[in-house]
């Protein structure tokens, strides 16, 4: 099984097209079939289902793919590793955040790292942290900055941030506004909220502590991202509970503090790989997080 035949695989995976796979790798599509034929040939399975219109992967093709891009990652950290021996970082940080983390400020301290490390291509995306969780842990993403979604295993680990009490943010003139104080789930049985998707940190938190405290709640205004959901409580279409730091991103609303939920935090942490999977461009990063050199925690 050769190296090639894996990237082209992965490609074609992600495309789900040949076409458009051949033109990314700069390689001819008949050159891309018959490579995707030999490693089907060597695994004596099919790995796509081809059709006119899209191409679809088999079973056999799914369980390939975690492998697959894997192996890439650590091809791809081994050659970045000599590099960084011979005293130059190169290759590619490949880095995933969700929106407005606590802990760390994003923007700068990809600023200062790419004023230390030129030669590093940044790749940044954005998503929620059950998703960042998978991609760190398959290989296509060096590290993520995300809430803590599970216990680390072989192929996760995480390193601490920060951790925040959760907060109510709602309209002045929301009844809860007069009440000045803290509230608890069981004051807000009957409220509308805003919130986020499913697979975002401050729903998870939200929902657990609801669930922990046997309050059924639900969400009838869902986004996916930071300002819509201000703007609904702005606009007293319903309430959210979001991590304590949101609440200066909008002056305007009322904060409350949330008890009663068994003391439930918002943790955030960086995801990164297994310690010998890690990437020399992750660790840099890293040890600049760490190192107190910038001004890289959120505000």
């Amino acid at each position: 099984m050769e190296l090639r035949h894996l990237q082209h695989f992965v490609a074609v995976a992600e495309d789900r097209h040949f076409t458009r796979a051949a033109e990314r790798l700069m390689v001819s599509q008949s050159g891309l079939s018959a490579s995707i034929r030999a490693l089907e040939r060597e695994l004596q399975t099919p790995l796509f289902v081809r059709t006119t219109r899209r191409v679809t992967l088999t079973e056999a093709g799914r369980a390939l793919l975690g492998e697959a891009e894997r192996i890439l990652a650590q091809v791809r950290a081994a050659h970045e590793a000599v590099a960084a021996v011979q005293g130059v970082l190169r290759g590619t940080l490949s880095l995933g955040t969700e929106q407005c983390i606590a802990g760390v400020h994003v923007a700068g301290l990809l600023a200062a790292f790419r004023r230390r490390h030129p030669d590093v291509e940044i790749r940044l995306r954005q998503a929620g942290s059950g998703a960042l969780a998978d991609e760190v842990a398959a290989g296509r993403l060096d590290l993520a900055f995300a809430y803590r979604t599970r216990a680390d295993t072989d192929l996760l680990r995480s390193v601490g941030l920060t951790s925040e009490p959760m907060t109510v943010l709602c309209h002045p003139e929301h009844p809860l506004a007069a009440r000045g104080a803290a509230v608890t789930p069981g004051d807000l049985g009957g409220e509308v909220f805003v919130d986020f998707h499913p697979d975002w940190g401050p729903r998870r938190t939200t929902d657990a502590a609801f669930a922990a405290a046997g309050v059924r709640r639900t969400v009838a205004l869902e986004v996916n991202d930071v300002h819509s959901l201000l703007d609904l409580v702005d606009e007293n279409l319903g309430v959210a509970v979001v991590p304590q730091h949101f609440r200066h991103k909008r002056p305007s609303l009322t904060p409350l503090p949330l008890k009663g939920t068994g003391e439930a935090e918002y943790e955030t942490v960086a995801l990164l790989p297994a310690e010998r999977a890690t990437s020399p461009a992750a660790r840099a990063l890293m040890t600049l997080l760490t190192s107190g050199d910038e001004d890289t925690d959120q505000p």
